[in-house]
């Protein structure tokens, strides 16, 4: 995605543009170090993150128990009320259909509220509130998975503010210790790179982490006939230790009902 803000930045000379790098679903950073790393350079900072990237998915799969599941969700009603909806609003008030992405999986967990925990102290210690991680790609390389707090509370509008808030921060290095420290699970997103599907790392001490690929048309059977619908590939993987395939594959279920109706979220 590129605002507005990344298109005065760069007329002012603050910058290179964004358009030298394609940017990730939910958002492009620049590295948290304030200043462009050119090609082959790594800042102290970006060895000190891969470093503590390596160590955390290590002990993830050396430790948890993952188990991994897949679904096809037909986004054809998200994706005609989303267009309706911004029909209505200005450039800088149009909704993403990322935000729909992340509403629909904090609402389902208060259904599978399992899937919303910590694993702590040899036990899974359920969140009782809902504070999803968003994984943002650092332009250095690396990443953030940041929390939107109350995730399920919000409107889609507070939502797609907070988010871009959220983004803004991290690009200028200035996130919360709370944003970092308070994810009880993560959605992440690959689609505009192409990926269709991506079976995450869980980030621990968190549980589960959901997954979406990009929204490619397909052949889908609709009353009864094969029409060319837009669909998407939502994953999850979960701590066996914590859930269980049943439990997860009643949450895919769920998210896939929840963007059958967009006007609820």
């Amino acid at each position: 995605m590129i605002t507005r803000e990344d298109i005065e930045r760069t007329a002012k000379g603050k910058e290179k543009p964004l358009l030298t790098e394609p940017s990730p679903s939910f958002g492009t950073l620049q590295s948290a170090t304030g200043r462009w790393e050119e090609p082959g350079e790594k800042s102290a900072r970006q060895v000190w993150m891969r470093e503590t990237i390596a160590a955390a998915m290590a002990r993830s799969k050396r430790e948890i128990p993952h188990y991994y599941l897949s679904t096809t969700i037909d986004m054809g009603s998200a994706i005609a009320w989303l267009v309706a909806e911004n029909v209505k609003r200005s450039v800088s008030d149009r909704l993403l259909y990322g935000v729909l992405l992340l509403k629909a999986v904090a609402l389902v967990l208060r259904e599978v509220s399992e899937l919303n925990s910590l694993w702590k102290e040899k036990q899974s210690i359920q969140s009782q509130a809902i504070h999803v991680g968003v994984a943002i790609s650092l332009r250095g390389g690396g990443l953030v998975a940041p929390a939107l707090h109350d995730t399920d509370k919000q409107n889609l509008n507070d939502l797609m503010r907070n988010f871009r808030g959220l983004v803004k921060r991290a690009r200028g290095g200035a996130l919360r210790a709370s944003e970092l420290s308070d994810p009880t699970i993560t959605v992440t997103s690959l689609g505009e790179q192409g990926v269709e599907s991506t079976f995450a790392v869980i980030y621990p001490p968190q549980t589960a982490i959901v997954g979406f690929g990009k929204i490619v048309e397909r052949p889908w059977l609709v009353n009864g006939q094969v029409v060319a619908r837009p669909v998407i590939t939502a994953t999850l993987s979960a701590d066996h230790r914590a859930t269980d395939g049943h439990r997860g594959g009643l949450f895919l279920s769920a998210v896939e009902r929840l963007l059958q109706e967009p006007s609820k979220l």
